[in-house]
């Protein structure tokens, strides 16, 4: 009896596969390995590597081949088109050899270059928790399409689909460390690690950086009036308005309570007053619609700080804008006090 050997070599391969895509958490990272190790199975026109982005029920594409990966980066593929689309629907493998090149779907797969696409191997990147993404290798050479090369791009998948499954897991977890509960900002503990990075920053480059400390004015009445489930809610809403009304440059924080702070990076203090302006004259006019149907309106007191001149400290940063938030308090609250 002839007992099927996998070849010594090709165990080797599994290994190093293996290996390489458990040893990182970082998803760029392990996107990269895979497309590596596909180049190195089989030979073909191109490689890619879309992903599911469910938010908008489409696919992206992650990564490429060779120079296509640039030209590609703002294609989006629907749920249900051309073969990436089908794959993910059916969570099944899909492979058109040459002889069937008449397949609709052959037709819908767009190629960076537009060449033809003439045939195709597609594989679901299916993990526990579904289907992530999909592996298409175009035009693949027909005497590399076989039992043997297939199974072997299976397990490729299955390795894959489990680290990008591990790497998104830790990410979330270290998402949740540093994000508040209540409003989904950053945190203050996020607060000084950025914040000291872009000071450190601010150092070498000699470019301002500014803080907004705001302060909702007469917080405690919302609780004391409406409750402590109006009182969360409305601090949420405030939040997000915050983060809505910022550049996309700049980070929100929750401080604690009622306190936010907004960091500006390379904003001088007089643009920094222009911005806090706008923002807090946007957000004294903003209503907010409760979920008891209740509207509400917040007042603010905010203080802002600008390194230089401030101390390049974190805590003397921080301490200025508050500083100037309270001199704000004391004098009639709802207006903006500058540097």
């Amino acid at each position: 009896m002839t007992e099927n050997r996998i070849p010594l070599d090709d165990l080797m391969v599994f290994h190093q596969l293996a290996r390489s895509l458990n040893s990182s958490l970082d998803l760029d990272t392990i996107l990269r390995t895979i497309l590596d190790q596909m180049e190195r199975i089989i030979a073909a026109d191109m490689w890619t590597l879309l992903m599911l982005d469910e938010q908008h029920n489409d696919l992206y594409y992650a990564i490429a081949s060779g120079n296509f990966e640039g030209a590609l980066r703002d294609l989006r593929v629907k749920m249900d088109e051309g073969v990436a689309g089908w794959v993910v629907q059916h969570g099944e493998t899909l492979i058109v050899p040459e002889s069937e090149n008449d397949d609709p779907r052959l037709q819908q797969t767009l190629a960076a270059d537009r060449r033809r696409v003439r045939s195709v191997i597609a594989m679901p990147l299916r993990g526990r928790k579904g289907v992530h993404g999909v592996i298409e290798i175009l035009n693949p050479r027909s005497s590399q399409m076989s039992d043997y090369t297939i199974a072997f791009l299976h397990i490729l998948c299955d390795h894959a689909a489990i680290a990008i499954e591990n790497a998104r897991d830790v990410a979330r977890i270290q998402q949740l460390t540093i994000t508040d509960d209540a409003t989904g900002l950053y945190n203050v503990r996020h607060l000084y690690k950025m914040l000291e990075h872009e000071l450190d920053r601010a150092r070498r480059l000699h470019h301002p950086v500014s803080l907004a400390f705001i302060d909702l004015d007469r917080f405690k009445m919302v609780n004391d009036i409406h409750g402590h489930l109006i009182g969360s809610e409305l601090l949420a809403r405030v939040g997000s308005r915050l983060k809505q009304l910022s550049r996309e440059q700049d980070s929100c924080f929750r401080y604690g309570g009622d306190e936010f702070v907004i960091m500006m990076p390379e904003t001088s203090a007089t643009e920094a007053l222009a911005l806090a302006t706008s923002i807090h004259t946007e957000l004294i006019n903003t209503r907010f619609h409760m979920s008891n149907d209740l509207e509400l309106t917040a007042s603010a007191s905010v203080g802002l700080a600008t390194c230089p001149p401030e101390n390049l400290a974190v805590h003397a940063i921080i301490g200025a804008a508050d500083a100037r938030m309270y001199e704000v308090k004391s004098n009639g609250r709802g207006k903006v006090r500058g540097a």
